[in-house]
């Protein structure tokens, strides 16, 4: 059985300490790094951690900062752990590719949910991306989706999407020509309860997405805003 390994980055040994105790009590393997640099180190130098829970408030490099150099090696998934709970820092957190968020004090049950969550569809992810030849390509779209290997292409160039970048774009593509509001994609990607704060989570992902589809391979208004109802792909 496979032992999935989690990187705790906290500036507080007591905190990493508490996490470790829970996290190992189920089976996972445990790293600690005590601040954002060494977090840094630690994921650019293994290709095993398959979750970083790392927090905001860190002395030196921020949670923040350690995130987006992370995202440069690394399509970890990201879980932020922190006392800050604006609607600003979450907005922040997802724009440099965090993938959850939780806000302390939290209950054991809601952290082990969210590490679990995070790792089925990680270990999907990966190994969707292992598969040879892959089938069930979308071609009538400017992108194409290979659902066997979970990648997205434009012609011949792949465009390289996150996780949660590929389910939003397979969700439109599953939904072609339909109106998708806020609440039908954060239930149908994210698989949670869509909250009125699930808005800015969606507005974020797709921003970051438009932006990629525009940078990589130079596709402008493939996921079209409907005003007032959410968004469409034709």
């Amino acid at each position: 059985m496979n032992r999935y390994t989690i990187l705790i980055a906290d500036d507080d040994s007591s905190i990493r300490e508490v996490l470790s105790v829970l996290l190992e009590n189920e089976g996972y393997n445990v790293l600690q790094a005590e601040n954002g640099q060494r977090a840094v180190e630690e994921t650019a130098g293994r290709s095993d951690i398959d979750l970083v829970i790392l927090d905001i408030m860190m002395p030196g490099m921020s949670g923040i900062e350690v995130c987006g150099k992370i995202r440069e090696t690394s399509s970890v998934p990201v879980l932020f752990l922190t006392a800050k709970s604006r609607e600003q820092d979450k907005v922040e957190a997802y724009t440099e590719g965090g993938d959850d968020y939780l806000v302390k004090p939290f209950s054991r049950t809601e952290l082990l949910m969210k590490v679990k969550s995070l790792l089925r569809r990680y270990k999907e992810y990966q190994s969707g991306a292992q598969v040879k030849d892959g089938i069930g390509t979308e071609d009538e779209a400017p992108v194409t989706i290979d659902k066997e290997k979970r990648e997205v292409f434009c012609g011949q160039k792949k465009i390289p999407l996150t996780d949660k970048e590929y389910e939003i774009l397979k969700f439109f593509m599953d939904h072609r020509g339909e109106t998708v509001d806020n609440k039908a994609l954060y239930e149908g990607v994210w698989g949670e309860k869509y909250l009125p704060s699930g808005g800015n989570t969606v507005m974020v992902h797709i921003l970051k997405l438009r932006r990629k589809l525009e940078k990589e391979a130079g596709i402008f208004n493939l996921i079209k805003t409907v005003w007032g109802k959410g968004y469409k792909v034709d």
